[in-house]
């Protein structure tokens, strides 16, 4: 176990290495969707959150402790999606669980020589993780690394960072995604084994946007209220779904065979990927407000090398 953990440890270092200053930091939820803002403001309280602290350039703070039950998780699947130093020994850790999804966690001494925890808390390792607390941070008691999938490695690793990007840009915290967290772990195995990264990441997009509630049946038509035609152009709204072009249209342009390929998750026809590839570029990019994916843009620029 401890060889695949240095292993892991030692591609995540290298490719780090080579994305020199990559930060996959936390927006606000309200630069990610307008529609989750009144679900925001709710649970805000009088001093600055964590996620506000990461968006802002600032390192997250710890929340202050409030009147609440607290709150005791054992054998809870997950993976770490980032992490920030904490103080001279420790870390704050942002997680992916199965059942309580997106949580920021504080992992104590993790940064000394000899913790357990110091090898355990690497990206695109399975964990089974026990946490307690009553604030918006919580405690790391133990994280073991559970085994069963491969190591990333080389573009697959990068894809990783990518996917990581992705659901801290996107996720609600303290909110759970089952589904999502099911697709994430079968992307991750498929990365590993070399399967077709640009269909891999179609597959992921689609679900990350569906379980985040920003894109419903692709299949349904918004105008003619019916099942859209394979061979009818049709362009996709962010805000009202398909409709059929009318005129010039700025948004892009894809076959209704497209839109029933992704439904069905079938990326092997050349038209499917290219057109699939522009629609999610320009779905993620309206919900992100422009706002640059990091791990995007490494890619590109290392492809022109």
């Amino acid at each position: 176990m401890k060889q695949v953990c240095a292993l892991t440890a030692t591609n995540n270092q290298a490719m780090t290495e080579q994305v020199t200053d990559l930060s996959i930091e936390p927006l606000l939820i309200s630069e990610v969707s307008n529609h989750r803002v009144e679900r925001q403001a709710e649970t805000q309280t009088e001093s600055q959150t964590p996620i506000q602290s990461i968006a802002s350039g600032q390192r997250p703070k710890l929340a202050k402790r409030v009147a609440s039950k607290e709150i005791r998780v054992s054998s809870q699947p997950g993976f770490v999606l980032h992490s920030y130093p904490y103080k001279e020994t420790s870390l704050l850790v942002d997680v992916f669980s199965r059942d309580h999804g997106r949580i920021m966690l504080v992992a104590k001494g993790a940064k000394r020589p000899h913790s357990q925890l110091r090898n355990a808390l690497q990206t695109f390792q399975p964990l089974s993780m026990n946490w307690s607390g009553k604030s918006e941070i919580r405690t790391l008691s133990s994280a073991e690394w559970v085994g069963g999938m491969l190591p990333l490695e080389k573009s697959a690793l990068l894809c990783g960072f990518y996917l990581n990007e992705l659901l801290v840009k996107f996720l609600l915290r303290d909110e759970p995604y089952p589904i999502l967290f099911d697709l994430y772990v079968s992307t991750l195995n498929q990365l590993a084994h070399n399967e077709p990264a640009p269909i891999v990441l179609r597959k992921f997009e689609l679900g990350l946007l569906r379980a985040s509630g920003l894109v419903g049946d692709i299949t349904y038509c918004n105008l003619t209220k019916k099942k859209i035609v394979s061979d009818i152009l049709y362009t996709f709204n962010p805000e009202n779904g398909v409709r059929p072009i009318q005129g010039k249209e700025k948004m892009p342009h894809v076959l209704g065979q497209t839109l029933l390929d992704m439904h069905d998750g079938e990326y092997l026809d050349q038209t499917t990927q290219m057109q699939s590839k522009m629609l999610m570029r320009f779905l993620l990019a309206h919900h992100l407000h422009g706002i640059p994916l990091n791990t995007r843009q490494i890619l590109i620029d290392l492809q022109k090398l």
